[in-house]
């Protein structure tokens, strides 16, 4: 008699793990059906630990297959003047990783297919400090300006992007490096890295070919 092996997966699933996989299903159902969003797609995987304030739900937009992964941080703020006014807009297919971070003042935009890595930040504000007599905790934030990512993006592990004021924007199709610190706007197709975030390589449409930072062809690593 013929008797099929066991699947490896299977059998080296911690069952600690199932259970967590049950419990975020679980929370992902609750919260999409009970939350007040903006709108809201179907679904939805909401880890039970991300970090989401049913009060601020009416300023966040959320589409279809959103992935929020544990600890994640979706912050608004300053909804007084309008409860109704969206601030947050996360497009179809986007993943939001472990212990990120999202804090919108005014508006932050993610298109659809972008993939957001582990303990990133993306802030359209910052901290004020000028008041040497107050502690920087009490001065609340800077007035700060809008942040949108296109389609396709993808923000490495620890990157932040900032805004302190006026529009950023990173061209759809982009990638942030590791820990980059991205404080202003960026062509579709960049490659940036650094503290501060500098053009590493860019697809240069037409010529067809991937450029440097200084506008010079480069070579792949595989050629």
């Amino acid at each position: 008699m013929h008797h099929s092996l066991p699947n490896p997966r299977a059998r080296l699933e911690d069952p600690l793990h199932l259970f967590s996989r049950a419990i975020t299903k679980l929370y992902s159902l609750w919260v999409s059906a009970t939350y007040p969003f903006a709108s809201k797609g179907s679904n939805l995987f909401i880890h039970h630990t991300t970090i989401l304030n049913r009060r601020m739900a009416p300023a966040i937009k959320l589409g279809n297959s959103v992935i929020i992964r544990n600890n994640a941080w979706l912050n608004t703020f300053d909804l007084s003047g309008s409860d109704h006014e969206v601030k947050i807009v996360i497009g179809d297919q986007c993943v939001i990783n472990a212990q990120c971070t999202i804090s919108a003042k005014n508006s932050i935009h993610l298109e659809r297919d972008v993939m957001v890595s582990a303990c990133a930040l993306i802030m359209d504000h910052n901290h004020a400090y000028e008041d040497i007599n107050l502690p920087i905790q009490a001065q609340g934030p800077t007035p700060g300006g809008t942040i949108r990512i296109e389609q396709g993006c993808w923000i490495g592990h620890g990157a932040a992007i900032v805004c302190s004021q006026g529009e950023l924007v990173l061209g759809r199709n982009s990638v942030v490096a590791a820990n980059a610190l991205v404080t202003r706007s960026f062509p579709p197709h960049s490659v940036i890295v650094g503290n501060p975030a500098r053009l590493a390589r860019q697809f240069d449409a037409a010529k067809g070919t991937w450029v440097g930072g200084s506008g010079r062809p480069v070579v792949s690593e595989h050629e």
